[in-house]
């Protein structure tokens, strides 16, 4: 006697659990064998299901990606809500809050940093989008919080932030595949340093 045909909310609940593999295999992949190692061949290995679905869920391995990057950017948000409110009366203040909410963001998820360390050596439609989506999260969140500051008409304020922020990103990336840099451990005590020059650097905004 035949089988049935599965009903479509059987058939919807089946493809659901298995996006749900795919993608969830695409992060094992990522954090434990890095960019270079995430294809449709070891999407369809790792999650244990036939390549052509792959192809059929995600149109490939990029989709997977979008897909990862954007569980990435929710923990980026998840992260940023959880920092209390400003109460930053200075531009100084808020800067300060801001690098700090945005490292402390960063360290906590590893799925960014391995997109991040992915975009600084490779240059792709999709990862140049991953990495404007992931400003815009940081953007958002600044834009909430900011208080009415007044600019001030000397010096660039903007420019020093974005180096500050660069910095911040560059040293969120090292601390997750190294001990250290500049002769910092990056270890409790270090990432006290950190914090300590952010406050130093800080000192060209006004108060």
């Amino acid at each position: 006697m035949a089988e049935s045909p599965a009903s479509p909310a059987v058939r919807l609940r089946s493809r659901a659990a298995t996006e749900a593999s795919i993608v969830e295999a695409g992060e094992r992949i990522l954090l434990r064998d890095a960019f270079p190692g995430l294809n449709v061949q070891t999407l369809a290995a790792e999650a244990g299901c036939d390549r052509k679905l792959v192809y059929r869920y995600f149109d490939g391995a990029d989709g997977v990606v979008a897909r990862i990057a954007a569980r990435a950017h929710a923990e980026l948000v998840r992260a940023l809500d959880a920092v209390p409110a400003s109460a930053a009366d200075t531009l100084r203040a808020f800067a300060r809050e801001s690098l700090s909410a945005w490292l402390g963001a960063l360290r906590a998820s590893p799925l960014t940093l391995r997109l991040m360390a992915w975009a600084l050596v490779e240059s792709s439609p999709l990862l140049n989008r991953i990495e404007s989506e992931r400003s815009a999260v940081l953007q958002a969140w600044m834009r909430e919080r900011r208080p009415r500051l007044r600019v001030p008409p000397e010096g660039d304020p903007v420019a020093v932030n974005a180096v500050l922020l660069a910095a911040v990103q560059h040293l969120a990336l090292t601390g997750s595949v190294r001990p250290g840099v500049g002769g910092v451990a990056l270890d409790e005590a270090g990432w006290a340093r950190i914090e300590g020059a952010l406050d130093a650097l800080l000192a060209v905004f006004p108060d």
